[in-house]
Order: structure tokens, then sequence, then C-alpha cells
């Protein structure tokens, strides 16, 4: 099977990004965003979905990273959705109940084509470290819409921000995992209108 590759560059007046990943990897990843908590966090989601992900940004740090942080969002998405060309043969759903000690967070996407995030979260406390918590959401929305997934992200429980945000990346890498995973079973696009978008 030929290794499904994406890659995407993005350069404003606030931030340059640059994002490849290899969706048929091993969770090898080197990044470089200047956000030590997402970078971590995005250490987690290559390695529990098996993604090679390799990132570069810079942005308007100074200001705060909420630029930065949608920015890698849509860059990551977009990429997702270069690796995934016309989507033959996956599964295209993917599920995840996951805890992480006293949290526990539900992933469901659907690789339809159609970009759009619910999102049930809330946390107790606004940040972690340096990091809004409120950005998550904001990380989200922008690789969801520009993957063209529909992504719902739940809470169930939990107290701890850094636990539920762990959670939330480690469920979402094995969603998405799931999701691209090719079905033998199916030699082409799996929607019954022939195309997914």
């Amino acid at each position: 099977m030929k290794e499904r590759k994406g890659e995407y560059k993005r350069k404003t007046l606030e931030t340059e990004v640059e994002v490849k990943i290899n969706l048929d990897g091993k969770g090898i990843n080197n990044l470089q965003t200047e956000i030590y908590f997402l970078n971590h966090m995005l250490t987690l989601f290559a390695r529990h979905g098996f993604f090679d992900l390799e990132m570069k940004a810079k942005g308007d740090l100074e200001i705060d990273y909420h630029h930065t942080v949608e920015d890698i969002g849509i860059c990551l998405g977009e990429a997702i959705k270069e690796a995934l060309q016309d989507k033959k043969g996956i599964k295209r759903y993917g599920f995840t109940i996951l805890p992480m000690d006293e949290s526990l967070v539900q992933v469901a996407l659907d690789l339809s084509g159609r970009g759009q995030l619910i999102y049930r979260v809330q946390f107790k406390q606004e940040r972690v470290g340096s990091f809004e918590v409120s950005l998550v959401e904001e990380f989200f929305r922008a690789l969801s819409y520009h993957s063209g997934m529909t992504l719902h992200i739940n809470l169930l429980y939990g107290k701890s921000s850094h636990h539920i945000i762990e959670a939330i990346f480690k469920a979402f890498a094995r969603s998405l995992d799931e999701a691209t995973r090719e079905d033998n079973r199916l030699n082409n696009i799996p929607s019954s209108k022939g195309v997914m978008d």
C-alpha cells in the first residue's frame, strides 16, 4: 500500500506554519511550534494515532497564542485532507471513549467531507500553565473545517484541565486512526453518493 501523505504551508502577517503528515506512519514526530503544551499534545496525537508528523510554526506569541494555534489547526486539517485524497476504501468513521485518570472523554468523527465541530467540554481552570484552555476548541474547529470532517468531542466527566485535554487529543488520534484505516471489503468510496463532500 502506498503511504498516504499530505503537507500544507500557510504564511500570513501573523503566523508562518508548515505541516507534514503520514497517515501510515509509526508515530514519529518532529514538532517546533514554540507553544510547549501544544507540542506535548501533538506528540501524543502522533504517537497514539501512529501518524508521522512534522511541524514548524512561528507566530505573534507576544500578543497571544490564538493566531498560531488556529493556523496550526488549519494546516493540519488541510494536510490530513490531502493525505486522504478521494478516501477510497477507508472505514470513514471513528469512535473512542478514553480515560485519563479521573477524566473520561468521548470522540466520534466522520470523514464525510462536511467540516463541523460539536464540542461539549467545560473546564474548571482557564489555563494549563500559559496555555488558555479555550484554544483547544479553536484548534479543533479549524482542523475539522479544513479537513472536511464532522467531529464530536464530549467530556463525560473530569476535573483536571490537563487530563481532559490530554484525553481529547489521545481519543481524537485513536478515532482518526480508526477512520483512516483501509477496509478490505471496500474497493470504492464509502458513501452511497459515490463522493464524500
